[in-house]
């Protein structure tokens, strides 16, 4: 049996996943005779290479000694239970809330991994799983909770804590302290970093200081519109698709993406600015995961806290319907007359939102509202390209529907709200290392990070490392 190899003398992190594109979250951070992973997330794109990337480890899991998990999002922790299937046996840690929403998704990943493989074998195809519930179970009992700035020991010469990141309920950024024979050495991953002002979440705590600055650049090179804005397009895209007698399809993630959906619709109800039309949340794991919003108080703003006491019914249970079972979500599809359909997957690459996109794309009378960044090679992607003609559920469809990118809505910091966030406000210039964006946006940043004194700013290719070596003054 191989031995687990040797750490380097010098820290360093490694970029396996997530580098040049929006999907994998997954770096290696060799430090202080350890192997740590810093996000194990799901890739998503083609379909050669999704079982490239998420089934084969350019490591042995068995020789990584722990995960420290940015959040729940599916491209950042949707491929531990393979890590563990494959041997991985050390803990995970994360925030309390990314616990108990990782439990949601990694469960419903699950199902959907064993109906494809299950879907494909009935074909003649010889297809296992990527995993299994009885992964996921595997895999849950090695998270580890632990609040934000608390710090803890990971390992001999090792400390890491959690910062509020403001994207994600229980979405942190991660910081590590690292000991050596010359003296300390810091590290940060921002994971996916959030934008002030968004409801329900509170905004972003300030970047922790480090030599190596791990950074995202999703929206490199873009601004969002302010939120006031966002709210009033929402508002006009209802109301058109109401008017026209249509049909408002909102692809959107079951968890964040849905509830603040949910959240803004809501207040423009109560404000009288959109038709009182019929609203479904076609998505059992949006259940689920709006019950552990509701568990989690501690990671809410002052305005949500405050509202949650005026307005018990904020997350709508009492004017939207839950959509669970699989009679009910097909019965959506005969429904007569305007209405609201929000439904995952948020790229549309899968799950119920397909069935109703397939339902409504080739009806100029309804209308599809993208509320988030989609990546290429998903359906979601091709949608805002507006291509002619779609591909969904086997079928090749013409896009006669209205098709509404609404950025605005997204929980990442924009350009500028980055170059605010990754600026040191003192001392030594951080080495920065930008990933989590596509090529275009982190060119973008990286240029506006030099603008501002930033020196050494690059963007590494899949496999690329860099050391943890101290800032320059």
């Amino acid at each position: 049996m191989p031995r687990k190899p040797k750490s380097p003398t010098v820290p360093t992190v490694a970029f396996w996943g997530a580098a040049r594109t929006v999907t994998g979250s997954m770096h290696l951070l060799e430090a202080a005779g350890q192997r740590l992973l810093l996000d194990c997330g799901m890739f998503q794109g083609s379909a050669l290479e999704q079982t490239e990337h998420n089934r084969k480890f350019p490591f042995r899991p068995r020789d990584i000694d722990a995960v420290l998990l940015s959040h729940a999002h599916l491209d950042h922790c949707g491929n531990l239970p393979t890590l563990v299937q494959q041997g991985f046996a050390g803990p995970i840690y994360c925030t309390p809330a990314t616990r108990a929403l990782a439990a949601v998704i990694l469960g419903d990943a699950a199902k959907i991994h064993e109906a494809e493989a299950k879907q494909k074998r009935d074909t003649g195809d010889a297809v296992e799983p990527l995993y299994t519930g009885r992964d996921v179970f595997r895999t849950l009992l090695r998270l580890q909770a632990v609040p934000y700035d608390t710090p803890f020991v990971v390992g001999p010469g090792l400390e890491a804590n959690f910062v509020d990141a403001g994207h994600l309920l229980g979405s942190a950024m991660i910081h590590v302290r690292i000991d050596g024979p010359d003296g300390e050495r810091r590290l940060t991953f921002t994971g996916d970093l959030g934008r002030p002002g968004l409801p329900i979440l509170r905004d972003p705590a300030p970047v922790p200081p480090a030599d190596l600055l791990v950074s995202e650049c999703t929206y490199g090179g873009e601004v969002h519109e302010p939120v006031e804005e966002t709210a009033e397009r929402l508002a006009d895209v209802v109301r058109r698709t109401v008017a026209r007698g249509g049909r408002l399809i909102v692809p959107a993630f079951s968890v964040g993406r849905t509830q603040t959906v949910i959240y803004f619709l809501h207040q423009l109800r109560n404000a009288g600015r959109m038709p009182d039309v019929p609203v479904f949340v076609d998505s059992p794991m949006a259940v689920r995961a709006t019950e552990v919003f509701r568990a989690h108080p501690e990671c809410f703003n002052e305005v949500t806290e405050r509202l949650l006491i005026e307005q018990p019914d904020l997350f709508g249970e009492q004017w939207v319907h839950y959509v669970e079972k699989v009679h009910e979500s097909i019965a959506l599809n005969h429904r007569p007359g305007p209405c609201i359909i929000i439904a995952a997957s948020g790229m549309c690459e899968a799950g119920r939102v397909l069935y109703h996109l397939a339902r409504s794309v080739e009806n100029a009378r309804s209308a599809v509202l993208l509320a988030g960044y989609q990546v290429a090679d998903t359906l979601g992607r091709r949608l805002v390209e507006r291509r002619s003609e779609v591909r969904i559920l086997g079928r090749s469809l013409a896009l006669k529907a209205e098709v509404v990118a609404l950025n605005g809505l997204s929980s990442h910091a924009d350009h500028n709200g980055l170059l605010r966030a990754l600026q040191p406000a003192s001392g030594p210039m951080p080495r920065v290392r930008l990933v989590h964006g596509e090529l275009e946006r982190a060119e973008a940043l990286a240029a506006g990070l030099r603008s501002v004194g930033l020196v050494d700013v690059a963007i590494p290719e899949r496999g690329e490392s860099v050391e943890v070596s101290r800032g320059s003054l």
